[in-house]
């Protein structure tokens, strides 16, 4: 079995982390290179930097952050929010991320994701994927930072993004986000049974526990948690060996 992935998620909004609960009420959560330096050294083993009002405000994301990140942080970063084109992709690169993460643009320009993993390689592009339930009991994808419904499905936006390249599937449960109740187990589980690229967890993460069970039970291959380490309920180095003891492969 390859090594589970745990990766702290730095949503970042006017040059600051922030926290919110189903992507509103937001809460700073303190400097994101200061933060991202913490994470490195507890262990994480990737970072995620998020820019969750570039797509809403029509902007680029923050290049600067991620050039200062990537000089006092020494694990991979993946780096979203206001990706449009290829120059965008390829100046986020250029700053020191190493993969980075298109979601509102995908489903605007879906061959952005094919041209991008074209280009740089399948292994620099994350599709982030936004999802909501609903009354059919099916999941639907949203964009502009869980603004903007597609009336996409889900399970059908992600085959077509792995069909076009993506390397990996960012997963992130609207319903979930923030509220400290646990990933969507249900859908991750279904998505796993076809996938053949990995999928990221992310939405709802609230104790160990939770995080067992994104692996265990949903078979993600990656858990992103931002609010357990955020505001010190627990860091990476005891999440890892959490999940040691549960019989989790992990990278000391």
């Amino acid at each position: 079995m390859l090594a589970k992935r745990i990766i702290p998620c730095l949503d970042i909004d006017q040059g600051r982390v922030v926290k919110g609960v189903n992507f509103e009420n937001l809460i700073d959560a303190g400097d994101p290179v200061e933060v991202s330096k913490k994470y490195s050294n507890e262990g994480a083993d990737e970072i995620t930097f998020l820019d969750i009002t570039a797509s809403n405000e029509n902007r680029d994301t923050m290049i600067n952050t991620i050039e200062k990140a990537a000089d006092e942080v020494f694990v991979p970063l993946t780096v979203g929010g206001g990706v449009r084109n290829l120059d965008n992709v390829r100046s986020l690169l250029m700053a020191g991320a190493d993969k980075v993460s298109i979601n509102t643009a995908a489903v605007n320009n879906p061959n952005l994701v094919k041209e991008a993993a074209s280009k740089f390689g399948s292994q620099c592009i994350v599709v982030a994927v936004d999802i909501k339930k609903i009354k059919d009991g099916s999941w639907e994808v949203f964009t502009h930072g869980g603004r903007n419904k597609t009336g996409l499905d889900a399970e059908d936006w992600i085959r077509r993004m792995q069909s076009l390249g993506a390397g990996e599937i960012l997963l992130t449960s609207m319903d979930k986000d923030g509220t400290k109740k646990g990933y969507d187990l249900e859908i991750l589980a279904r998505i796993n049974e076809w996938i053949k690229i990995p999928i990221i967890a992310s939405g709802g993460a609230g104790n160990l526990e939770h995080i067992s069970d994104a692996f265990l039970i949903g078979k993600a291959d990656a858990a992103l948690c931002a609010s357990i380490f955020h505001f010190n309920q627990y860091s990476v180095t005891q999440v890892k060996e959490f999940l040691r003891n549960k019989n989790i492969k992990v990278r000391i």
